[in-house]
């Protein structure tokens, strides 16, 4: 199948570009970065997904809407709006298999920057949107609201002793997940499963359901 991947050049992008490579997959990707992957069924495409003039490409099977920022002033345009940008050029057709965000816990915990939180939350809900969209090429959307992942974007945190011992004591399973972990599950939902959607998946090693109960 043809796939086309945001925000491939990095973090989870790039695990969730490198499965479908390794499933034989022809992976497309979009980033405002160079290219990481080398590899004969991968084509780069370097731009924003807030541009306009975003290329003509035909005939893909499934998005992944990966790319955003955090903490930045840009958050909402380039988290949402970029998003759906993206969604209405290549998502929205009648060769679509299926469409995957990736949102973020903090769609459900609203414990982040501000600017992230909403753009995340906005994500969730035009997940849900297409989902009804899409319904009537028999195709699937879900999302991914991961917590803790172990990408560069957290450098500052892993290389951080205390501080990464902090954020791993507010899990209940003491860890945060890798990008391949991600990447499994990217390929599960858009390849495997035929009859879930309209979901956002909540995968952050329990730090959600964590809590203390006091009597």
């Amino acid at each position: 199948m043809k796939v086309l991947v945001t925000g491939s050049s990095n973090g989870m992008g790039k695990a969730i570009a490198n499965k479908f490579l390794q499933e034989n997959h022809e992976v497309i990707g979009i980033d405002i970065e160079d290219a990481t992957i080398d590899h004969k069924n991968y084509t780069h495409i370097k731009k924003s997904i807030v541009d306009t003039d975003l290329p003509e490409i035909n005939d893909i099977d499934i998005l992944i809407n990966n790319a955003g920022v955090q903490n930045s002033k840009d958050d909402i345009d380039i988290n949402l709006k970029g998003t759906i940008n993206v969604t209405e050029k290549y998502g929205l057709n009648k060769n679509i298999k299926s469409v995957l965000f990736m949102a973020s816990a903090s769609a459900t915990t609203g414990a982040e920057f501000p600017r992230y939180v909403a753009s995340k939350g906005g994500v969730v809900a035009y997940m849900k949107y297409v989902a009804q969209e899409i319904a009537k090429y028999q195709a699937t959307s879900n999302s991914i609201s991961a917590g803790g992942v172990l990408t560069d974007l957290n450098k500052h945190i892993l290389e951080d002793e205390s501080l990464y011992q902090a954020v791993l004591n507010e899990t209940m399973l003491n860890k945060w997940a890798e990008p391949e972990e991600i990447a499994d599950l990217a390929y599960y939902l858009t390849v495997i499963n035929k009859s879930m959607t309209g979901q956002d998946l909540l995968i952050d090693n329990g730090e959600a359901l964590k809590a203390n109960f006091i009597w």
